[in-house]
């Protein structure tokens, strides 16, 4: 009788250090708007929640919700700060208005890839720029699309005046500015709206990176395509302050050391190398590709572009931002940095 209690009692010990250990384990919600079997979700966020999961020896665990299942694309950030979502990522031009200074980094000529328009955007937050904008949540990493073209069902493209009338998706407020300059009637959707609306004739076109249409699916939509990098869409995956708050140094420490850059870079390779698959997918298929070289010098793409830059720099004075133009000058010389030390570790 005593044997057969004390291998009870031993065995509810084993199972209330089970329970205690699994109570132990904080679950993070991440919510985001790319879909779950894209490569966004699948190198990006399954691989930045498995490093977290590993390096706190399982005390964090990152629960995925992808497809905006939590909250809307337009709503994430919202959903980060209020604490619905514990983790969110999502583009800051989605709430527009609201980021007004990472916004800078969209404008034409600041990135010609992913991997350096990540290194601008995380530089800038690094060095204090962007600070208040993010006041009310616990960044985690930064990181940008490789520049955006134009890609329409039927229409060749290959001088502004093409878009006369055309109703182009635009991702931002910043590019839909860029584009009206060009003539287009600009509309604006989140990126997991806009196969429907094209199925649906709703648009005839949108501006967007290699890299959504592959994830996206819009290759098997459209079968024009102009390469003229008029803009770059930013995103930043941010946190709960009170959630990382409540975490034990311990959890804080494994969070930290996986933010900033080191994860800027990882998530702008990510985006690169889908850049590349992209557009093979588009040249696989026999799309009409054109690219414009240098538009910020093309005499026809120059003035449009040129435009939206002064545009948007002069809007934020007149809003009271009087940095604008500082930080626009230290997006530059991040974009040279950035650039320089990517090739630098390439020959390496």
């Amino acid at each position: 009788m005593k044997r057969t209690l004390t291998r009870c009692l031993l065995v509810a010990s084993i199972a209330g250090l089970t329970a205690t250990a699994a109570q132990a384990a904080t679950t993070l919600r991440m919510a985001h708007f790319w879909p779950g079997a894209s490569g966004i979700n699948q190198d990006i966020f399954e691989a930045w929640a498995k490093t977290i999961e590993e390096e706190s020896g399982g005390e964090l665990r990152v629960q995925m919700f992808p497809s905006g299942t939590l909250a809307k694309p337009d709503a994430i950030y919202d959903a980060a700060s209020k604490g619905i979502a514990d983790i969110g990522a999502t583009a800051q031009g989605y709430t527009a208005g609201r980021f007004p200074l990472s916004q800078i980094v969209e404008l034409p000529g600041v990135a010609s890839s992913a991997s350096q328009g990540a290194c601008v955007l995380q530089s800038l937050y690094d060095d204090g720029y962007l600070d208040d904008e993010y006041a009310d949540t616990h960044p985690l990493f930064m990181f940008t699309t490789g520049p955006g073209g134009i890609h329409t069902i039927d229409t060749d493209v290959q001088k502004p005046s093409d878009l006369e009338g055309m109703r182009i998706r635009r991702p931002t407020a910043v590019a839909g500015d860029i584009l009206e300059n060009m003539g287009a009637s600009p509309v604006g959707m989140p990126a997991p709206d806009i196969y429907t609306a094209m199925q649906r004739g709703v648009i005839d076109g949108l501006s967007f990176p290699w890299e959504g249409l592959k994830g996206f699916r819009i290759n098997e939509l459209v079968n024009y395509h102009t390469e003229v990098p008029f803009y770059t869409l930013i995103f930043v995956a941010t946190m709960n302050q009170r959630v990382y708050d409540s975490l034990s140094e311990e959890q804080k420490a494994v969070i930290d050391a996986n933010s900033g850059m080191k994860w800027a870079e990882k998530a702008g390779g990510v985006f690169d190398q889908l850049d590349v698959e992209g557009k093979q997918e588009a040249e696989d298929a026999g799309h009409t590709i054109r690219e414009v070289k240098n538009p910020l010098q093309d005499p026809d793409w120059q003035k449009p572009l040129q435009d939206g830059i002064d545009g948007y720099l002069a809007e934020l004075e007149e809003r009271g931002i009087d940095n604008a133009q500082d930080v626009y000058q230290a997006a530059l010389d991040a974009s040279q940095a950035c650039s320089s030390s990517q090739a630098a570790a390439t020959q390496e």
